[in-house]
């Protein structure tokens, strides 16, 4: 880039996702109802986690974080997309749609992460069963924790840092349902080969990275339960797993899919798939949890027991 030029930054982008799709107000709906089962159900899970002492594990940390960047994810981006479609506020200032840009990106990234994190969890209890609450213990988690914010922070500051330094002096649409980096970057006049190289680089270490981690995780989670003799107590192990298993495939078969065959689909068709593959891991998530573990349903049933006592009360 030439070290004179001028650096152009538009008032405003254009999102224009979801264009020439009949009868699109249907999926708008849709896209509202996830939303709300979204933060009915992990705002539900949230509250169980803080009001129970039972789940006050290094476990239940990872999980709490889990469904707040759930929550917190669809909340910044399913409004915005229902406002901007539905009721047709399709513009968007430069600095709103870079925050946009780095708000959804650091809350992927922490959904990536933090399922790392409960397979590290996973793989230490049943590895290691009894060293697991010497290493896997509160400050431990919340250190993991903090460090999956920074890296995401730190990550999402560098791509998005780059986006600054380039000149949009020709089109300010933006071929996406949100400010999506790739389509955003590509509209620049000058040099974006960086932001190519970022855009990369970045989803080794935010995806691909976890999911090697997760699944490796895995193969010695089998191996160890292979040495186990009893089968029910075999069983009993892996169960502890399901849960974890089901948020995996959830969260990066959608992701998996478009990206495998996003060169082959209409862009119509592409923008419905990652905008699914953003909403139905939030809303969908703190289900598998109430239905495939122990603890929270136990915990669940205790507080509608307490509702129960509570109305026979007032009566």
């Amino acid at each position: 880039m030439d070290s004179n030029m001028t650096i152009v930054r538009p008032a405003y982008f254009i999102i224009m996702g979801f264009s020439g799709i009949p009868h699109v107000n249907y999926y708008y709906l849709f896209l509202l109802v996830l939303y709300i089962m979204s933060v009915v159900e992990n705002g539900t899970v949230m509250a169980l986690i803080c009001f129970d002492q039972s789940l006050k594990t290094p476990k239940y940390i990872a999980v709490f974080n889990l469904v707040f960047v759930d929550m917190v994810g669809s909340s910044a981006l399913v409004p915005k997309v229902i406002d901007t479609f539905w009721f047709d506020h399709k513009y968007i200032s430069y600095s709103n749609c870079l925050t946009y840009s780095f708000f959804y990106y650091v809350l992927l990234t922490m959904q990536s992460l933090n399922l790392a994190l409960l397979s590290f969890d996973r793989l230490i209890a049943i590895t290691f069963p009894l060293r697991y609450q010497i290493i896997v213990n509160l400050k431990t988690m919340f250190s993991l924790v903090a460090a999956c914010w920074i890296i995401s922070i730190f990550d999402m500051l560098v791509a998005v840092g780059f986006l600054i330094r380039l000149s949009f002096c020709r089109s300010v649409v933006i071929n996406s349902y949100f400010c999506d980096y790739g389509p955003l970057y590509e509209l620049a006049c000058n040099d974006y080969r960086p932001n190519d190289i970022i855009s990369t680089v970045i989803p080794v270490f935010i995806l691909w990275a976890p999911l090697l981690f997760i699944l490796i995780s895995y193969m010695c989670i089998g191996a160890a339960l292979a040495k186990i003799a009893g089968g029910q107590d075999r069983m009993k192990a892996f169960k502890t797993c399901s849960a974890h298993i089901m948020l995996v495939i959830i969260f990066y078969l959608p992701i998996l899919v478009t990206f495998s065959v996003a060169a082959k689909m209409p862009r119509n068709a592409g923008i419905i798939c990652l905008s699914l593959a953003a909403v139905i891991p939030p809303a969908f998530n703190p289900l598998i949890y109430v239905l495939q573990t122990e603890e929270i349903k136990l915990s669940l049933k205790k507080m509608l027991n307490k509702m129960k006592q509570s109305k026979i009360a007032l009566k």
